[in-house]
C-alpha cells in the first residue's frame, strides 16, 4: 500500500517524464510561439511550471509562497523545472513533515502543472514540433528519477 508521500513521489516523476519529453528539442524560437494576442507564449508557461513547483516545494514544508518569476531563455526554464522537480521529490523523500495534505499540494500546484505541460506539447503541435506519441501507461516511470538527464535517459527512441 502505497503512502501519500510516494504516491506524490510517483505523480512528481510522471511530471518530470512526460514535462521532459514536451521541453526537449523543441523547434527555434518556439519559446515565443504565439497562437493569438492575448495567449501565453511556451516560455511563459514554463516560467508559469517553475513557480507551480515552487510553490509546492513551500507547501510541502508548511509555508504558503507564491512568486511569479519572468520567463528566461527556454534552457534555462527547462533547468529550473527539473530543479523544482529534485527539490520538491528531494522533500517528499524525507521524513520531514508535509505542511499541508498530500491531496491538497497535488490538486493545486502539481495539477496545475500537468495541464500546462499539456498545453507546451499541444503547442509544439501548432509550432510544427509535435511530441512522439507514447502510451504513458507502459511507461518506465520511476520514483525518484525527476533531474534533467535522468528523465531524458528514460525517455529517448
Amino acid at each position: 500500500m502505497q503512502t501519500d508521500r510516494s504516491l506524490l513521489r510517483h505523480i512528481v516523476a510522471t511530471l518530470a517524464y512526460r514535462g521532459g519529453k514536451a521541453t526537449r528539442d523543441v523547434p527555434q524560437g518556439f519559446s515565443e510561439f504565439r497562437i493569438g494576442p492575448s495567449s501565453r507564449t511556451p516560455g511563459q508557461i514554463l516560467a508559469h511550471i517553475g513557480d507551480l513547483l515552487d510553490w509546492a516545494y513551500w507547501l510541502a514544508r508548511g509555508e504558503h509562497v507564491w512568486k511569479e518569476s519572468p520567463p528566461q531563455t527556454w534552457e534555462a526554464d527547462v533547468e529550473r523545472f527539473h530543479a523544482g522537480l529534485v527539490g520538491l521529490d528531494q522533500y517528499l523523500a524525507s521524513d520531514a513533515p508535509l505542511g499541508f495534505s498530500a491531496e491538497q499540494i497535488f490538486q493545486g500546484p502539481i495539477a496545475d502543472a500537468f495541464t500546462h505541460i499539456g498545453q507546451i506539447a499541444m503547442l509544439r503541435r501548432l509550432a510544427s514540433g509535435p511530441v512522439k506519441a507514447e502510451n504513458y501507461f507502459k511507461a518506465e516511470i520511476v520514483v525518484g528519477r525527476v533531474g534533467r538527464e535522468q528523465a531524458k535517459a528514460v525517455t529517448e527512441f
